[in-house]
Formats: C-alpha cells, structure tokens, sequence
C-alpha cells in the first residue's frame, strides 16, 4: 500500500514537473522531509525521480517545439560542473549534522527569493519572443547556479532555470519551461551518480516514484498548451510560497501542517487544470 502511494505521489508531481518545467525535485525533496526521510537521502531519491519526470516532460515538450536547444546544452552542461562542487558541500553538512537546518534555510531564501520576483515582475511579459539569443555568459552563470543548488537542495534546477530564462535570457513562460527540462535532464543526471555510491538510498521507494513520473510529465507538458504564459507564472508563484511554508513548517517540528498545506495546493492546482482542459474540451466540441 505504501508503494502504491508513492506511485501516485509521482505521478502528482510529475504532472507540475511537465507543467512547470522545475522536474518536481524541489516539491518532493521538502515531501520526504516531512514524512522522516533524512535529508541527504531525500536529496538523492529526489534527484533519481527528477531523472524519469524530465525525460518523459521533454518529450512533450519537444512535441510543442518548447525547446531552445543551444541554450539547454549552455545550461546543462554548466549545470554538470557545479554539481561537482556542491556534492562535497552536502557531506560536509551531513557529517557535521548541519543539513537538518541548512538545507530547509537554504530552500526557503531560495524560494523567498524568486517568488517575490515572479510576482513583482510579470514574468510572463518579460519574455519578449522566442527568438531571443541570449547572452552566453548569463546562460553560464545560470547553469552553473543551477547545478550547485540541484545537487544541494536535490532539485532538478528548474525552479531556478525557468525565473531566471524568463527575466535575464528573455525567454518566454513557455519555452523557459520545455528549455529548462531540457538542461535538468544533464544536472540531475549528474548529481544523482555522485550520490549513488556513497548515499543509501531506498531504491524501491525510487523506482515507484519513478514509475508514477513517467506517466504525469507529458500530461503537464501538454497542459500548458492550455494556459496563458501570465497564468503559468501565477501558478507557479503560488507553488514556490506552498513550499516555502512547508519547509518552514518542517524546520519547526510541524511536519503535519506543512503536508496539509502542500495538500491543498495540489487540490487547488488539479481542480484549475481540470476546469481548464473540460472548458478546452467543451470549446474544441464547440459547446457553449
């Protein structure tokens, strides 16, 4: 029943993985915290399912044309080499059992962070056109800050990716989003094998989570075909204060709360994108 239960847990959040294209780590990693998992293994289990959801979404997205290219390498590859850097950080925390409080730090003036500039800026109207070339350097600094917080939140990287692809590399809500799986797929690749051998790690709570994720990513990246840019960067502010709250729970001993709040969120996500594909549905069938 367990296992059944983390199946549909990855299923659920690879649907916001496809959606957002943030490859859901950021979302599960605070989940496993509050459920009892150690931080560290939360950390690798979230990265071996960012794995299976960025693949499955990136073929979605390949689909709707999402995808710079030359800008998911620049990213990606970046991204590798700082994870290199920040695995060792992470030790460092766990054997001087910092990570309990660090890493909930870390994630909350993180996502403190973007939330605030999701919503002061409009994304959505800052991404002027899909033809953009961007700076290389941004796009490298960028992918570098992505891998070290990937590897050292056990993210994907895409939370940071899709923000800053919107407001410093002019990319438009949705090509942020298919570009930015796109270059998680490199990162958390690389994180992942830099824990698997020196981090036990619950392969069949993996695998199951990872079953579930390969069914919801192409069905969120399709979602956004669906949506206004202004309204996936609405969606996704109010995403990053739900986990801020949860993590901030977490760190005072409030796992349960923090779970009830992440809870309500995806009810609320799940009814807005229900409403949404029935009115789309009704409209394709032309009924008023």
């Amino acid at each position: 029943m367990e296992l059944i239960l983390f199946f549909l847990l990855g299923a659920l959040i690879s649907v916001l993985s496809g959606f957002f294209g943030i490859g859901g780590g950021f979302i599960l990693t605070p989940l496993l915290m509050l459920i009892g998992l150690a931080p560290i293994e939360a950390i690798a289990t979230s990265l071996l399912f960012t794995i299976g959801s960025s693949s499955s979404g990136i073929i979605g997205h390949i689909k709707l044309k999402n995808i710079n290219w030359k800008a998911g390498i620049i990213l990606g590859v970046s991204g590798i080499i700082a994870t290199q850097i920040a695995h060792p950080f992470v030790v460092f925390l766990d054997a001087h059992q910092l990570d309990e409080w660090a890493i909930p730090v870390m994630y909350i003036v993180l996502l403190s962070f973007f939330s605030v500039q999701m919503f002061k800026k409009k994304s959505a109207q800052q991404g002027v056109s899909g033809l953009v070339q961007p700076s290389i350097l941004k796009m490298v600094l960028i992918g570098l800050f992505a891998g070290f917080v990937s590897t050292s939140l056990g993210v994907g990287g895409g939370f940071i990716i899709v923000p800053m692809s919107i407001a410093f590399l002019g990319m438009l809500p949705k090509k942020a989003v298919g570009t930015s799986l796109f270059a998680v797929l490199f990162i958390v690749s690389a994180g992942f094998l830099s824990y698997a051998f020196t981090v036990e790690i619950n392969y069949f709570m993996g695998i199951f989570l990872l079953a579930g994720g390969l069914l919801g990513s192409q069905f969120g990246a399709r979602s956004t075909d669906v949506f206004e840019n202004k309204e996936i960067t609405t969606l996704l502010s109010f995403l990053y204060l739900t986990t801020i709250l949860s993590v901030a729970l977490k760190a005072f001993e409030q796992n349960v709360f923090g779970l009830i709040i992440v809870v309500l969120y995806l009810l609320y996500f799940f009814t807005v994108l229900g409403k949404r594909h029935i009115a789309h549905w009704r409209e394709e069938k032309g009924y008023s």
